[in-house]
């Protein structure tokens, strides 16, 4: 099992985009604040020595394919 690797939001941003998901830096920032009930759209945390906003990348790449997965399952019925 690999280490893993913490990307802040503009690295998640490239990720994303090498993904073929073009988001503009503002809906990057949007993602990763809370809402009312203090959660994120996406599972951003606060790094506890830099005080960034950071991601696990792999953990980033599921959400999206999880997602593409159902709604692949959803159309399919």
């Amino acid at each position: 099992m690999a280490s893993p690797r913490y990307i802040d939001l503009e690295q998640a941003r490239k990720v994303l985009a090498g993904m073929g998901v073009e988001l503009t830096a503002r809906q990057m920032k949007r993602a990763a604040e809370t809402d009312a009930q203090g959660r994120r759209k996406l599972p951003f945390f606060i790094d506890p020595i830099e005080h960034k906003l950071k991601i696990n990348k792999q953990t980033l790449i599921d959400v999206y394919l999880r997602r593409q997965r159902e709604a692949e399952i959803s159309h399919d019925l």
